[in-house]
């Protein structure tokens, strides 16, 4: 019963976010222009070209990033909460860092963390 409010929430925030998209792209008008379509590079105008290509390895290192970030806020509200569960809170954090650790050694392992 707790969790009854969930539906008619995500719902309605639904309906917000994709009725907010279809009203502006029905109600807005359509002007395409050159000016437009051509990269905002604060008001100067680009040497070169505008594409640039990054190498793969940053892409895993802010992966790497994102997922020790990520675990920091999961375990944020498990250290709020260690009193009352005790000894199982801590064998399931336990079992969560260990989880993170070996996904770290087979990225290291693989090569994935060295610089290129």
């Amino acid at each position: 019963m707790d969790y009854f409010l969930i539906v008619p929430f995500t719902l309605l925030a639904a309906l917000f976010v994709f009725g907010g998209l279809a009203a502006s792209f029905l109600l807005a008008p359509h002007r395409p222009g050159k000016v437009k379509n051509s990269p905002y590079e604060c008001g100067e105008k680009t040497i070169g070209t505008s594409w640039v290509q990054f190498n793969v390895g940053y892409y895993l290192f802010a992966l790497m990033f994102l997922v020790f970030d990520v675990e920091a806020a999961f375990l944020y509200p498990w250290a709020l909460v260690f009193r009352e569960f005790g000894a199982v809170a801590l064998i399931e954090a336990g079992i969560f860092i260990l989880v993170l650790i070996a996904g770290f050694i087979y990225a290291w392992k693989k090569g994935a963390l060295e610089w290129v």
